[in-house]
């Protein structure tokens, strides 16, 4: 019990950390149709502002400031880099957002090196808010799940019951009657660019001193928020939602197994030959396997269900 119980509670953090880092990418992604190779870069870029800025004067200017930079960062890249590159259709977007991740990296090897950084949980969110079986729950998990929440809350209402998220949906799929009645579309992407990264960068913020500051974190979550994009469905936020919870408590549980395929079978009384086929592969525990998961779900969605879980378009 206290195995799925602890299990289930680093779950839902995981989860709510990685929808706070998709929510950025489904605007983008979903609304504008960008393929955003940098998003998670952004991410990095706000952890690493974050600390750079804490150092000074505290993580909670820092936690409303770094989201702000990373914001203005993201809506210049849009308005001097993708808009220029736009015209010539997603291939050479792809190719723009690639190597903007890749000189971010680089950028920060330069500035702040490889070793990774020590940023911390602040003090005042550096205490356990209750203790469960023989575990402890910090109260800065209790702190990221309200951050998570209120940001779906706020990102649902201003979409689906607000002028502005009319504005911003029908941008995209009727740019030029939403030009014809005034508004200004180019704009309008900027805008939704901008904030997609500054939900990046606060991601950042929050998650760098949960999990770590260093210059992979933005390969580790790079390609999952993608699956969580795909297998929620584009443009969805619910959707999103549900896959980050997903795909975290796949990943978490399986952490959790030391069973293999193996031990499957002895539970059916049921032994391999002497000499099976692919001998390593009947001994790959299921804690191996958790990287895999959630590429292997997005496989599985994309044949079963190409819009994804709550998508309402296939590409």
């Amino acid at each position: 019990m206290e195995f799925y119980v602890i299990s289930l509670l680093n779950s839902l953090v995981f989860g709510m950390l990685l929808f706070m880092l998709s929510s950025g990418l489904t605007l983008i992604f979903g609304m504008m149709g960008v393929l955003n190779f940098a998003h998670a870069s952004f991410y990095m870029l706000g952890a690493y502002f974050a600390f750079q800025i804490s150092q000074f004067a505290g993580f909670w200017t820092a936690l409303v400031i770094a989201p702000i930079l990373i914001g203005l960062l993201g809506a210049a890249v849009e308005r001097f880099g993708l808009r220029t590159v736009h015209k010539h259709g997603h291939v050479a977007e792809l190719l723009f957002t690639f190597g903007l991740a890749f000189m971010i990296e680089e950028l920060i090897l330069l500035i702040w090196g490889r070793v990774a950084l020590n940023y911390q949980v602040p003090s005042s969110l550096d205490f356990t808010i209750f203790r469960l079986f023989e575990s402890d729950f910090p109260v800065y998990r209790l702190f990221m799940l309200a951050i998570s929440v209120f940001i779906f809350v706020v990102l649902y209402l201003l979409l689906t019951k607000t002028r502005t998220g009319i504005i911003i949906q029908a941008s995209l799929t009727h740019p030029e009657g939403v030009g014809m009645l005034g508004h200004n579309v180019p704009r309008i992407f900027m805008l939704v660019f901008g904030g997609g990264s500054a939900l990046a960068g606060l991601a950042g913020v929050i998650g760098g001193n949960y999990l770590m500051t260093s210059p992979s974190m933005a390969i580790l979550l790079g390609p999952i928020v993608f699956v969580v994009i795909v297998i929620g469905g584009m443009g969805s936020l619910t959707g999103a939602l549900i896959a980050s919870l997903l795909i975290a408590t796949l990943q978490t549980f399986a952490v959790g197994y030391d069973y293999s395929l193996i031990d499957l079978l002895a539970v059916f009384n049921i032994e391999l030959g002497p000499e099976p086929w692919f001998p390593d592969l009947w001994r790959i525990k299921v804690e191996n396997t958790g990287p895999l998961l959630p590429y292997l779900l997005m496989v599985i969605m994309l044949i079963l269900r190409p819009k994804g879980i709550m998508g309402e378009r296939e590409s």
